[in-house]
């Protein structure tokens, strides 16, 4: 008899919950700080590893943490999951494990991963080097240079590029390089990195994880063996998650697929509204079949998110003045909430850079970000028409 493997939605579920002994669905919140034992050897088996068990809360040693890391391990079909207070730390935690003999990073990313990479830890003395999404030919430069990790997003922020997840791991794996994949736009009811070569999966849990922007919080899946060495990074830089906020985001978790889904089928359609509108340049979104990177988006997704990003004819005036008339789009940071929410990178998530560097990389000026909610298709594209008119 085979054995059967529940589907993505029961995973979002079922997994990882621990039984209560009152007959409760849900794994409790244990906001204990430390936990007592029997006797010194039962203690001692918990603190030398030999066996598992609950021990001190900041080194994430609780059962509302051990329970969400079981869940979150089992989204991304992972052996192991390390739970982090924010994305950040998790790429922080990872980067200091495994990256120490250099980190390329491809393609353009998050504004707080990009001056982590370029100056934090350049001053640690960790090489750092950026490649462009479009030039993956100058990757084994890289790799021969000494880079032990290679890091990227897809789809990336704000430009929505895809890369090609396999190729990259084929390549990096052929010189005895970790791959590590940010799946924070795509979320694994759209995208499995694991599956198609990664060795990590990190994750800023704020966004479709949590998915309605009431918490911070980040995720590391992979091997038993590659996430131990993340284990103490955690613990003495002291970023693992707070048990209460475990709890809240495996609520969330639980509606992952269907709000996701959801997501999915309305950017779709503000893209395609957009795509026709007079006032718009170009829509950036994976779904059309005219963006560039839709074949590769095709064959290694399950949906194609609900991000898209605008770039408006006229100037940064026009731009600003169709963000200012917006009324269902909130104008705030973050993704990946009920919300819908419109920012503009050259104000918020790219605003650091310089205008060379942003021409580079390819955003405009005129780009509007959208973060697609739940809100029914119809009313947000009325309401982006009516800014733009």
């Amino acid at each position: 008899m085979n054995e059967h493997t529940p589907g993505l939605s029961t995973r979002c579920v079922h997994a990882g919950e621990l039984a209560d002994a009152h007959g409760s669905p849900h794994t409790p919140i244990y906001t204990t700080t430390t936990f007592k034992f029997a006797n010194t050897a039962d203690l001692l088996d918990v603190v030398d590893g030999r066996k598992p068990g609950s021990l001190y809360t900041r080194y994430g040693l609780n059962p509302t943490i051990f329970s969400l890391e079981a869940k979150l391990a089992a989204l991304e079909g992972a052996e192991a999951a390390w739970s982090f207070c924010s994305g950040m730390a998790a790429e922080a935690a990872l980067f200091l494990a495994h990256g120490r003999k250099g980190i390329v990073c491809i393609g353009d990313a998050y504004g707080g991963t990009m001056e982590l990479l370029s100056t934090q830890l350049r001053e640690l003395n960790i090489p750092t080097y950026f490649l462009a999404g479009n030039r993956l030919d100058g990757l084994k430069s890289f790799l021969d240079a000494g880079a032990g990790l290679v890091f990227f997003e897809t789809p990336t922020n704000p430009t929505l590029e895809v890369l090609d997840i396999r190729r990259i791991c084929d390549l990096a794996h052929e010189r005895g390089v970790l791959v590590a994949v940010d799946n924070t736009f795509a979320s694994p009811a759209n995208q499995s990195p694991l599956e198609l070569g990664a060795d990590f999966v990190v994750h800023s849990a704020t966004k479709y994880l949590g998915g309605h922007s009431d918490l911070t919080a980040g995720a590391l899946m992979g091997s038993k063996h590659l996430l131990a060495a993340v284990w103490n990074w955690r613990k003495n830089l002291g970023s693992a998650l707070a048990p209460e906020t475990a709890a809240q985001l495996m609520r969330s978790i639980r509606t992952l697929t269907v709000r996701v889904e959801r997501q999915n089928a309305t950017a779709q359609a503000v893209a395609e509204a957009m795509a026709s509108h007079p006032k718009v340049a170009r829509v950036l979104y994976p779904g059309l079949p005219d963006f560039p990177g839709h074949e590769t988006a095709k064959a290694q997704m399950k949906g194609y998110g609900g991000m898209l990003t605008l770039d408006l004819k006229g100037g940064y005036d026009d731009a600003v003045r169709t963000v200012d008339k917006l009324t269902l789009f909130a104008i705030a940071p973050s993704l990946g909430g009920v919300e819908s929410l419109a920012t503009m990178p050259v104000t918020t998530t790219h605003h650091g850079l310089s205008a060379e560097e942003r021409a580079r990389r390819g955003i405009t000026d005129t780009m509007i970000r959208l973060s697609v909610g739940l809100e029914d298709a119809a009313d947000l594209i009325a309401d982006l028409e009516q800014a733009l008119d």
